[in-house]
């Protein structure tokens, strides 16, 4: 039998295109940029029924982020200054830094853990994760666990 309360989270490029314009029209709705269901869908693109199939199923990350712990692991370059460069990202989005580990670098790349608290102020953290990702240096952000 299977569990209709697991949670699966899937970066944007895996999503299949219906469940992201899905996405995209309750941002319509919420933001008041469209009226009623009918004119969101077709702004995005979809069927009503796909619309109301999907709503309450899927949702944007930081939507469903405020008040958790977000750890989150990195391989990045040992470069002076990019660790600094990656939590002033964090401070930007006012994020809460909870803790810090970053190990010895080995061939000159260093695997760094931080865990932040998200907070009401907070501002997107798809936005933080996809800025810190393009980064030079980084090679790649991925999240651990959410709490």
């Amino acid at each position: 039998m299977a569990d209709n309360n697991t949670y699966y989270l899937v970066k944007k490029g895996a999503m299949p295109e219906v469940l992201l314009k899905v996405i995209e029209a309750k941002s319509l709705l919420e933001s008041e940029k469209a009226i009623t269901v009918q004119k969101a869908v077709d702004v995005v693109g979809i069927s009503r029924s796909s619309f109301y199939k999907y709503k309450d199923d899927v949702f944007r990350f930081h939507d469903n982020s405020q008040g958790q712990t977000i750890t989150l692991t990195f391989q990045m370059d040992d470069r002076t200054g990019l660790l600094s460069e990656l939590l002033k990202i964090i401070a930007e989005h006012e994020a809460n830094i909870l803790t810090i580990h970053q190990s010895i670098p080995i061939n000159a790349v260093a695997s760094l853990t931080i865990s932040i608290q998200v907070l009401p102020n907070t501002r997107d953290v798809d936005d933080m994760i996809d800025e810190m990702e393009k980064k030079e240096g980084v090679h790649h952000v991925k999240i651990l666990a959410k709490e």
